[in-house]
């Protein structure tokens, strides 16, 4: 094992927060969240989500965390150290970000394909129909521009936690809340009138996003939103992919984590929150409430590129503005999954800081060619067990989030649950003498609540539980 004292570790609980918020604030929270507070009833989609985020995220959040600084190691050798017949979890929650990490620096050089169009004023191109599909089956750029962007992620992690992670992510998540404030309060300002005479505005789009509808809900339907919700929270708040655990080792043990985990919850709801008012009332002011159907890359490289064209002159300025939020977002969270990786191949192989950056950029870069490939020269496309359509990136996908996350989630809660009990996690927490506030919630939640969700979550998922 690596000496305690010798592990790197953030300055503060500011660097922390900052830090763990960074990773949390992705691709996920701006492209799939307001698509599916659209598609899920608006205001009830939003009670929903902050409910399971105050209950559910909160007790995954804070047991990563808490694992992670009580063995002071990363994923991959955190549960063995916790109980050594557990080691397994640990390859699970590892293989999760060796997974994503090529699939996302892909989607990374996609942001930095359009931030680039419509910094040079060539954006309006981008609004064009099939300017999207030009791109990534093209056979070079796509890999160069993935290359870039990996890249830049590796020279950051390759600094360390205090001069790479912590630095960056103080620096840039302040400009990130203030280009989504911004753009958010922009988009409540405008209005459209179409070729019908039909004025549509912002505040309208508004409503639609904050007011619940309840119309024609069902149980289905209400179970549809419930699961979506959960499934969201995987993405916004960076659990079961061995991220919080990696970022909770580098905690000071005089740190206060009750604090640390309520901002981090307060944070990313809130970044949520403002994803969806910067988007949904932009998307419904020049496209309709149709307009308001379309999901990951279609909403972000396709749909919002129409709304920035319909904007004019003006268009060309936010969305290069909404351009640059985005690739900061992606690079926060691509950094703390590489870190999660790097953080795995100290810990068990007793490699170098430098050594295992060059392993998983080297692994990261291979995956994200094939994943370039998969669009034009390998392309296929099959049918997953949860009915959608897959190529290479929809495959990975599926198979980080869709089954490890939750199998990593459920391992994870039996093991704190049931084998060495939820006292081992409020311990850690408590040892600064800071009162674990949701202490019976958390109990409750972490041995009972959360693993019968986890698991409706999963068999949804592989197609088992078809009536939901």
């Amino acid at each position: 094992m690596i000496k305690e004292k010798n592990r790197n570790s953030f300055s503060g609980s500011i660097g922390f927060v900052l830090a763990a918020a960074g990773s949390a604030v992705g691709l996920g929270n701006i492209w799939r969240f307001p698509y599916l507070a659209a598609k899920d009833g608006g205001g009830l989609y939003l009670v929903i989500y902050l409910i399971l985020a105050l209950t559910f995220g909160f007790t995954l959040l804070a047991t990563e965390i808490a694992i992670g600084r009580k063995t002071k190691q990363s994923p991959l050798t955190a549960y063995g150290k916790l109980k050594s017949q557990w080691g397994f979890l640990g390859v699970l929650a590892c293989l999760v970000p060796v997974l994503i990490m090529p699939y996302y620096c892909v989607i990374g050089g996609w942001v930095v394909k359009y931030f680039l169009a419509y910094l040079t004023g060539e954006g309006t191109h981008a609004a064009v129909d099939g300017y999207f599909t030009d791109h990534i089956s093209g056979e070079f750029q796509p890999i160069i521009l993935m290359a870039v962007f990996l890249f830049v992620v590796a020279f950051i992690v390759i600094r360390g936690v205090n001069k790479g992670i912590e630095t960056f992510s103080k620096v840039l998540m302040p400009i990130l809340i203030l280009l989504v404030l911004g753009i958010a309060i922009f988009s409540l300002t405008i209005s459209y009138t179409d070729g019908q005479g039909v004025t549509r505005t912002g505040l309208e789009g508004l409503w639609i996003y904050i007011v619940p509808d309840f119309s024609g809900i069902t149980v289905k339907g209400f179970f549809t939103v419930l699961l979506d919700a959960m499934g969201q929270l995987f993405f916004s708040l960076s659990v079961a992919m061995g991220i919080m655990v990696t970022y909770g080792s580098y905690v000071k043990d005089e740190d206060n984590l009750v604090r640390s985990i309520n901002q981090i919850e307060i944070f990313d709801t809130m970044v949520a929150f403002l994803a969806g008012i910067m988007i949904i009332p932009a998307v419904y002011t020049f496209m309709g409430r149709e307009g308001m159907g379309a999901q990951g890359p279609g909403l972000m490289f396709v749909s919002l590129p129409k709304v920035f064209s319909a904007m004019g002159k003006i268009g060309v300025v936010v969305g290069c503005l909404f351009f640059a939020m985005v690739l900061f977002a992606a690079l926060t969270s691509a950094i703390s999954i590489m870190e999660a990786v790097v953080s795995s191949l100290m810990d068990k192989f007793h490699l170098s800081r430098v050594k295992a950056c060059l392993l998983e950029t080297a692994i990261a870069l291979a995956g994200g060619i094939v994943v370039c490939l998969g669009y034009n020269k390998w392309y296929f496309d099959i049918t997953l067990p949860n009915g959608s359509h897959a190529q290479i990136l929809d495959v990975m996908d599926y198979l980080s989030n869709n089954l490890f996350m939750p199998l990593a989630a459920i391992g994870t809660c039996i093991l704190i649950g049931w084998i060495l009990k939820p006292k081992t996690i409020i311990d850690e927490v408590e040892k600064t003498g800071t009162k674990f506030g949701r202490r019976g919630l958390y109990i409750v939640m972490i041995k009972y609540i959360t693993p019968v969700l986890l698991l409706v979550l999963l068999l949804k998922s592989v197609g088992i539980l078809t009536f939901i």
